[in-house]
């Protein structure tokens, strides 16, 4: 059927968060055949180790369609589209129903990490009738290794287990990896982990919304705890760009982030650095110094006893080695994507509708989507991978008309900047520079209503 061979085997998804249980519903939708593999003890399982965390993006953008239709069918009814939910609440209220779902349940396995991905019987060198040999997926399940066949793959690991280090050139070196029991990277639950970051020296790096909320909740710590010290380093020249849209973001609880941002850095609770670059992280006597450079002169950070390293995340590729895949050298996205995406060229309230066409690999019949197909790009929403998945499903099931019409409707940052050079409150509607609406990592919404995007 369409542009599937191999038609008596499954569709392979690779990741059971929000976009690839998206993907299984759409299939469900097709009448496709699917096998889905979820490293962790449950779907969602990424989402969960940012359970705590409250989303900036209204139920209205994080619930699929396909998979609405299938839960409304059992009688599952759909949360208040306008109240923005914890991690923790996403998978629990939508994803674990969905994922039971009989339609669904039987063709997910847990506990299943996909460590290969080939085609049947040749390496990526080989071109002859590549087209026509089925993948070939090997997965750890439970410790024993097995291998599956499947006519498509679509990858949605996501990108959560793959963080981004300390240093400013991106490097990962022994010394940080060292540190790994006194650094926490991306968004800790400060509340949860007192006992951790109580009356300690406390450094945060990082300048996105993950860096943001670990700041409001340590801020909240030190009222309680008063010889808490905060040391929030970043590279960005002006604190404004920090803020963001404020009053002018669509999506009200992303822009009170920036609001209460500045609010913080106004009552003088913390120590800022900025720009800031961080070239080595030490040890010595149990406490960490940080040596970098402050306005080109070397300054040195001593006295630290934790680190809150928030400074995004990358794709992880390497199990992708048998996969003729094309990527952008430089934000590690999906190429024809990184012109969209790209934060050193731009970054507005929306991002172009996408769909298989940009999404499509040198791999026939192979695609990454979700957060991982945006790569190190500092924005994404959980509606656009959605809309990601709709589109290739269209597509590989032969609909070539329903997946060229791809729509994406995202709410505005309130913020747009190309090159860097001009800042307005809201996005020139002429404009052919667009960038995706969202942080790629979820956002503290608790303490006094941040937010985060899925």
């Amino acid at each position: 059927m369409g542009q599937l061979q191999n038609n008596a085997l499954p569709v392979a998804i690779i990741g059971g968060g929000p976009v690839g249980l998206a993907a299984a519903a759409q299939l469900v939708k097709k009448g496709e055949e699917f096998i889905l593999f979820e490293a962790g003890e449950t779907v969602g399982s990424s989402m969960l180790e940012w359970g705590h965390v409250r989303m900036f993006s209204p139920w209205e953008y994080n619930v699929d369609k396909a998979a609405k239709e299938l839960l409304e069918k059992t009688g599952w009814t759909s949360p208040n589209k306008d109240l923005l939910p914890t991690g923790r609440e996403l998978v629990e209220e939508y994803l674990l129903p969905l994922s039971n779902l009989p339609e669904l349940k039987d063709h997910i396995t847990l506990n299943a990490e996909v460590i290969s991905v080939a085609r049947k019987g040749i390496d990526k060198l080989k071109s002859a009738n590549r087209e026509n040999v089925p993948f070939q997926l090997y997965v750890e399940v439970k410790g024993e290794i097995k291998i599956f066949q499947a006519k498509a793959v679509i990858d949605s690991s996501g990108t959560w287990k793959t963080p981004n280090p300390a240093l400013s050139n991106g490097i990962w070196t022994k010394a940080e990896r060292s540190l790994r029991d006194r650094i926490y990277y991306g968004i800790p639950n400060v509340h949860e982990l007192e006992n951790r970051y109580q009356n300690k020296n406390v450094l945060v790096v990082g300048s996105g919304h993950s860096a943001i909320n670990a700041l409001l909740e340590l801020a909240e710590l030190k009222d309680k705890y008063t010889d808490t010290t905060i040391t929030w380093v970043l590279r960005k020249k002006n604190l404004h760009e920090v803020y963001g849209g404020q009053e002018n973001d669509a999506l009200q609880a992303r822009g009170e982030l920036g609001i209460l941002l500045q609010k913080l850095v106004e009552s003088e609770q913390l120590k800022i650095v900025t720009p800031y670059y961080i070239n080595v992280l030490r040890e010595k006597n149990g406490k960490i110094s940080v040596i970098g450079d402050l306005n080109g002169e070397e300054f040195i950070i001593r006295g630290i006893d934790e680190v809150i390293v928030s400074t995004g995340f990358r794709p992880d590729t390497s199990f992708l080695s048998e996969i003729r895949l094309s990527m952008d050298s430089a934000v590690e996205s999906v190429e024809a994507l990184a012109p969209l995406i790209d934060p050193n060229i731009h970054s507005c309230g929306t991002v172009r509708p996408h769909g298989e066409q940009e999404l499509r690999q040198p791999e026939k019949n192979f695609y990454i989507v979700g957060i991982k197909s945006y790569g190190r790009a500092p924005t994404f929403l959980l509606a656009t991978g959605y809309e990601q998945v709709r589109s290739i499903i269209a597509y590989l099931t032969g609909d070539y008309e329903e997946a060229k019409e791809v729509h994406l409707e995202l709410p505005k940052t309130g913020v747009c900047k190309t090159n860097f050079t001009t800042s307005t409150s809201c996005c020139d509607e002429d404009t052919n520079v667009n960038s995706c609406c969202s942080s790629p990592v979820p956002i503290k919404l608790e303490v006094k209503n941040n937010s985060c995007c899925g």
